[in-house]
């Protein structure tokens, strides 16, 4: 595997500073839902190391969903235009709070996706949070409740975000210089 700094442009947003702000995001929800009870629902796998920092800062009583979505075509930048879904809730959402957790919002696409279908199942409420929005690629509108960074139209990976599978597990997040990038074999 290529080592990552070969390719990588400038990191965009530190680990310090994603802490700081998790924990930010964190104590705005325990406001907001202080005294419900909150269904946290997981975008797998981009997502995870994101709600996992996320559901530590929480205070108010929640439970943890994951789901699995496909958008995504061939290029590094091109979206099918189609949502497939790999895992679906286990739970029933029927009158709970859910809190859709998202490591990346661009075109908006699966994200409306995702919420249309989330919404068929009648829940008390629907908001999202993601650690990164792009909001110069939207193409479809979408409200997004709470936002970690916004950051530049650039191709990005680290802290749940990957490249080919890898460097999720980076814990800042950095832009890519795609044409120093080798894929694996």
């Amino acid at each position: 595997m290529q080592a990552y700094q070969e390719f990588m442009d400038e990191v965009l947003v530190t680990g310090e500073e994603i802490a700081k702000r998790v924990q930010e995001i964190g104590n705005q929800i325990n406001k907001d839902y202080a005294g419900e009870d909150l269904l946290v629902v997981c975008l797998l796998r981009g997502g995870l190391v994101f709600t996992a920092d996320l559901i530590r800062t929480l205070t108010v009583s929640h439970e943890l969903d994951c789901m699995s979505l496909t958008s995504y075509g061939t290029g590094h930048y091109s979206s099918s235009g189609n949502v497939r879904v790999n895992l679906d809730l286990l739970t029933n959402i029927e009158n709970r709070h859910v809190l859709l957790v998202e490591d990346i919002v661009d075109s908006g696409r699966t994200l409306a996706h995702v919420l249309m279908m989330l919404k068929t199942r009648e829940p008390r409420s629907v908001k999202v949070c993601v650690m990164l929005d792009k909001k110069m690629r939207r193409e479809v509108p979408v409200t997004v409740d709470y936002v970690g960074f916004d950051v530049p139209d650039k191709y990005v990976f680290g802290y749940g975000i990957d490249i080919d599978e890898n460097y999720r597990n980076l814990p800042f997040i950095a832009s890519a210089n795609l044409e120093k990038y080798q894929k694996p074999a």
